[in-house]
């Protein structure tokens, strides 16, 4: 056991074991309920590893990255041979990981947008006119959907049916977005 830990603790297998304990911690956290177990995955979109929930990717990318470091810390001695590991378990984690997501983005059902995914996207006005307390726009999701969604302007913005609004924000409470006039040009 004292090797195994010794190992653990060792450069540059120390990065990922406490990477590793946060990542565990997290998935206690989310069976207990305390957290939603969902992550924003942007910079996971922006490197191929899109489709799987970021929480998923991130738990992956890190247990491997900590088994590779684990075997380079027990094959390997010296400072530069070290580094190079670092770097090994880097790589390996991100190319393992985008294989293992492949299947895994099949199996899992697509994502359904959520009303904050509409905020900052355009629409068309679809009632006669928009103001604090009536109107509906017909806003197209990224997938290629549209939907008929209630919108609501604070200004005196002439918002009439056919024209070009913003959706800048989402009110949770009275489950509307408010809007603003825009020109596309």
């Amino acid at each position: 056991m004292g090797d195994f830990v010794g190992a653990a603790l060792g450069f540059p297998a120390v990065l990922f074991s406490f990477m590793l304990a946060v990542v565990i911690g997290y998935w206690v956290l989310v069976l207990l309920g305390g957290l939603d177990g969902d992550l924003p995955d942007d910079l996971l979109s922006a490197v191929g590893l899109r489709g799987v929930p970021a929480a998923v990717t991130v738990s992956l990318m890190v247990a491997i990255a900590w088994f590779v470091s684990l075997v380079g810390v027990v094959l390997v001695d010296g400072v530069a041979a070290r580094v190079a590991v670092l770097v090994v378990a880097l790589l390996a984690a991100w190319a393992c990981t985008r294989l293992l997501a492949l299947p895994l983005r099949r199996m899992l059902p697509p994502a359904s947008p959520s009303r904050s995914d509409f905020v900052g996207r355009m629409c068309v006005i679809r009632t006669g006119r928009v103001g604090r307390d009536f109107g509906q726009a017909e806003v197209t999701a990224e997938d290629g959907s549209t939907a008929i969604v209630q919108v609501r302007q604070t200004g005196d913005d002439d918002l009439r049916a056919g024209s070009s609004a913003l959706i800048f924000d989402y009110d949770p409470e009275g489950e509307f977005f408010w809007v603003m006039a825009y020109e596309m040009h």
